[in-house]
C-alpha cells in the first residue's frame, strides 16, 4: 500500500507532484498501477481492499478478469487496474502508444513464486514483454515482485531486474507477526495400495483436529485437492460428528440449527435461496464449501459467512490459499495427492503449496496465534519434511510452454527472426534459473558465433 500511494503521489493523483513538471510523467512513464493477482477471488478482495482504504482520496479502482469486463473508458478512467497475469498477457500483446498496456507505470506481480507453477509462463511472458517496451521505448514502469515463499529469492530478483543494493528486501519467518504451530502427521494403512482405507484414516484423524479446535472455540479450514473432495469431506465430518454426539455442540451451536445465533440468522433466508445443494445442507451442520466451480455468488457468500462466524468449518480447495484473509485459526490439508491431467496420474502437492495453504492460520487482523496441520501418507510426511529442511528452490516451467508465448510475440511482430528469438529468450526466468538453463546459454553462444 505504502508503494500505492507512493506512485499516486509521484504520477499527480494525489498530493504535490513529486515532479512540477506534469508532462514529465505522460513521456517517461505511465501513471496507470496494474496489480497482479493470482486468482480471481484474490483480485475480488484487492479491489475491496484498496477501493475502501483510497477512497476519500477519490482513487478509482477497477477489477479486469474473466468475472469482469471493462470498456476502453471504464478501463482508462481506472487509477488502479487489478487483473490476473492470463488476462494482463492478452491485454499487453496489443502493444503500442495509446494501447492499455502503455499506461502502466506501476505493476505488482503478487505471489511471483508462482513462477514454477504452471501458469508461471505467463508471468515470464509479461514481465520479458515489459522489459523490452521499456527498453525499446526509453519509458519507466516500476515493478515489484511479492511473495511469502521464495527460498531463491535472489534468482527472481535477478529475473525482475531489481537493484539487490536497495531493491531487495527479505524477511525471514522471525518477522511472522502471528507465531504458527505446524504439526506432520504421517497415515499408515496394512495395505498401501487399500486408498479407501487409508481416506478413512485421514477422515478420522482430520476429524479429531478438526474437533480439538472447535473445543476451543476455533474457526478451521480443511484443505483438499479436488471440488469433488469439499463435499464428501464435509459429510465426513458431519456424519462422524453425529455419531460422537457431537454436531450440535461443536458444529452447529448447542442452540441447534433453527433457534440458532445472530451470526447464522442472518444467512438462513440466502442460504435457502441458493440452488447449491451442497451449500445448503452443509450450512445446515455449521460447515460450508469453497471451490471454483460455484457460483461467484455462492463463493462470495460462503466466505462471508466463514468472516462472520455462521459457520464454523470450510472444506475448500487451493483458491482460498492465495492470499484470501479469513478467521481461522486452525487449518488441516487433509491428504497432498493432487491429479495432474497431463500425466494422468497423482503427483505430490508442491511444498511451495503447502506453505501457502499454512499461512492462511492466524492472521494478524485476527488472531494471536495459528496452527496448521498436514496429514498425509507416512511415506510422503518424509518426503515434505526433507523438503522444508532443504527449502527447494523455484525454477522456471516456462519451458513446456516456450512455443505458445513465442508464437505470441511473432504474431505480435516483437520477434521476427531467429536471433531476435534467443534475445527474448534472455529476458525471461527460464535463463536465469531451470534445468535448461545451461543449455540454452550454450544455444546462445554457438548461435552468436555461426553468425558473426
Amino acid at each position: 500500500m505504502l508503494t500505492v500511494v507512493a506512485h499516486l503521489r509521484d504520477v499527480g493523483f494525489i498530493g504535490e507532484s513529486y515532479n512540477d513538471d506534469e508532462d514529465h510523467y505522460s513521456v517517461t512513464t505511465g501513471k496507470k498501477i496494474v496489480y497482479i493477482a493470482p486468482m480471481k477471488a484474490l483480485a475480488q478482495e484487492v479491489v475491496e481492499k484498496f477501493s475502501s482504504k483510497l477512497k476519500p482520496l477519490g482513487i478509482i479502482v477497477k477489477e479486469l478478469t474473466g468475472d469482469m469486463q471493462l470498456s476502453r473508458a471504464e478501463a482508462e478512467a481506472a487509477h488502479i487496474l487489478v487483473t490476473t497475469p492470463e488476462k494482463w498477457d492478452v491485454v499487453t500483446r496489443k502493444g503500442g502508444d495509446g494501447s492499455l498496456g502503455s499506461t502502466c507505470g506501476l505493476l505488482i506481480i503478487d505471489e511471483v513464486h508462482l513462477l514454477a507453477d504452471e501458469r508461471g509462463a505467463v508471468i515470464e511472458s509479461v514481465v520479458a514483454r515489459l522489459h523490452r517496451w521499456v527498453e525499446s521505448s526509453q519509458r519507466s514502469v516500476r515493478l515489484v515482485g511479492l511473495s511469502a515463499t521464495l527460498p531463491n529469492y535472489e534468482d527472481v530478483a535477478t529475473f525482475l531486474r531489481v537493484d539487490k543494493t536497495k531493491g531487495l528486501f527479505y524477511f525471514g519467518p522471525e518477522h511472522r507477526p502471528v507465531p504458527l504451530q505446524q504439526t506432520f502427521i504421517g497415515v499408515t494403512s496394512h495395505n498401501k495400495k487399500n486408498w479407501f482405507e487409508r481416506e478413512k484414516k485421514m477422515d478420522d484423524v482430520c476429524y479429531d483436529v478438526v474437533s480439538e479446535a472447535l473445543r476451543d472455540g476455533h474457526q478451521v479450514m480443511v484443505f483438499v485437492h479436488s471440488r469433488k473432495g469439499t463435499g464428501t469431506t464435509a459429510k465426513s465430518l458431519g456424519e462422524h460428528a453425529a455419531m460422537e454426539g457431537e454436531l450440535e455442540r461443536l458444529f452447529i451451536g448447542d442452540e441447534g440449527y433453527e433457534e440458532c445465533d445472530t451470526a447464522r440468522a442472518k444467512y438462513i433466508d440466502k442460504v435457502e435461496k441458493s440452488r447449491n445443494k451442497e451449500l445448503r445442507e452443509h450450512f445446515r451442520n455449521g460447515m460450508g464449501i469453497h471451490h471454483a466451480g460455484m457460483l461467484r455468488h455462492d463463493r462470495r457468500l460462503t466466505e462471508s459467512m466463514f468472516n462472520d462466524g455462521a459457520i464454523k468449518v470450510l472444506c475448500c480447495t487451493a483458491t482460498l490459499a492465495w492470499g484470501i484473509n479469513l478467521p481461522a485459526h486452525t487449518v488441516v490439508i487433509k491428504g497432498t495427492d493432487v491429479y495432474m491431467p497431463e500425466k494422468g496420474t497423482n503427483v505430490d502437492l508442491s511444498i511451495l503449496d503447502v506453505q501457502q495453504i499454512f499461512g492462511r492460520a492466524g492472521r494478524p487482523q485476527f488472531d494471536t496465534s495459528g496452527d496448521a496441520t498436514l496429514i498425509t501418507s507416512h511415506d510422503a510426511m518424509a518426503r515434505y519434511l526433507d523438503k522444508l529442511v532443504r527449502a527447494t528452490p523455484i525454477e522456471s516451467n516456462f519451458i513446456k510452454q516456450l512455443a505458445d508465448h513465442m508464437n505470441a510475440e511473432v504474431v505480435g511482430g516483437t520477434v521476427t527472426n531467429i536471433r531476435e528469438a534467443i534475445e527474448w529468450i534472455r529476458y525471461t526466468y527460464l535463463h536465469v534459473r531451470s534445468k535448461w538453463c545451461e543449455i540454452w546459454n550454450r544455444v546462445i553462444v554457438l548461435y552468436s558465433l555461426v553468425t558473426d
